[in-house]
């Protein structure tokens, strides 16, 4: 249960979905049972059947930033940046009130500390520091960061995203690698089970007495870095900024006293729920660091059910979706989904487990 090995399995390439759905709830949707073990293969537009009034679903409204720079370096080598913790407005320097960010950089040679970076006539960078495989970055720009940041700036995407030409003209990612209802602007990438939901699949819920209730996780580099360790209890996750209102605990809270579930919309829903709710069952309304990991043998207090996409081999992720309904049965289930065709990662189709 806590090696890694345990949390392995095979995927053939052409799974990996390279682009979204031509409309976002008509993906497939693989229903698991919990109790019973039982498999439903449906569509996500027929969500609200498996819903009860009264059932509220909590969704992480974080938006995407186009948090990826391509540029140079001053010798004039390619080098390529990735915001990890973006707030707005960065923390200031010592020096100057330029913003400071947590960055990935990836050049041909290693990034010294004080390098400067350039990527066009309004935006430079210097390196300040190296810091655990992350650097520290101060920014200038000409004008405001962050309309600068957004003109020049791209989306994201991860790795396994690798589409030839005539497949990337069609797919505007700042659109659909960003829920409908992303609101509040600091992630790294989606919070993917998200991608599924229309306007109109969320207003058809509402009509059917499901309460949406918004909180916010920032997904950052944390989520997505590698175990390294084979018994994975020596993990230790990166932290990542959650924010839960006041009005969102109590809609919650009171959905819970009555007897009714708590359906988290993704892995990213369901680590701050988790992370905010105390033994007695309640969450508690705040802001903070998030750096809960959830593997096998923990005990959930705050969520009834979830949605979420289909995850990387030996990934927290999956880790966390094996915690709630049993690593055997979600590997049997990932094994009925890739003999169903479905379409796996951040793209890909979606998990309902009740």
């Amino acid at each position: 249960m806590y090696a890694l090995s345990a949390y392995n399995y095979q995927l053939p390439a052409e799974l990996i979905a390279q682009r979204p759905a031509d409309r976002r709830d008509q993906s497939k949707l693989l229903v698991v049972d919990r109790r019973s073990g039982q498999l439903s293969h449906q569509r996500f537009d027929v969500l609200g059947d498996f819903l009860s009034p009264g059932d509220t679903l909590v969704v992480n409204n974080t938006a995407v930033i186009p948090g990826r720079l391509v540029g140079k370096k001053a010798s004039g080598g390619r080098v390529e940046v990735l915001i990890c913790s973006f707030n707005g407005n960065g923390r200031p320097s010592a020096a100057k009130a330029n913003p400071v960010y947590e960055c990935l950089i990836k050049a041909a040679k290693p990034v010294r500390s004080g390098s400067s970076l350039y990527f066009d006539e309004q935006l430079s960078a210097r390196v300040l520091e190296r810091c655990n495989g992350t650097y520290i970055v101060e920014f200038d720009a000409d004008g405001d960061f962050e309309s600068v940041l957004n003109r020049i700036g791209q989306v994201p995407l991860p790795p396994y995203i690798r589409r030839s030409e005539e497949l990337q003209a069609p797919c505007d990612d700042r659109v659909a690698y960003q829920t409908v209802y992303a609101t509040e602007k600091g992630a790294i990438a989606a919070p993917t089970a998200g991608l599924h939901f229309t306007s109109e699949l969320l207003a058809r819920l509402k009509t059917n007495g499901v309460a949406i209730v918004a909180i916010t996780l920032h997904v950052g580099y944390g989520t997505f870095r590698p175990v390294r360790s084979q018994d994975i209890r020596h993990h230790h996750m990166h932290s990542e900024r959650y924010s839960i209102s006041a009005a969102a605990a109590q809609r919650i809270n009171t959905a819970r006293a009555a007897g009714h579930r708590v359906v988290a919309v993704g892995t990213t829903c369901v680590r701050t729920l988790e992370y905010a709710t105390g033994a007695c069952g309640r969450v508690a309304a705040g802001s903070g660091d998030c750096d809960v990991f959830i593997y096998p043998g923990y005990r959930f207090k705050a969520i009834d059910a979830m949605i979420t996409n289909f995850h990387l081999p030996q990934s927290t992720l999956i880790m966390l979706v094996s915690a709630f309904a049993g690593r055997e049965r979600v590997l049997r289930a990932y094994q009925q989904a890739i003999k169903r065709r479905y379409r796996f990662y951040s793209y890909g189709d979606a998990m309902l487990i009740v």
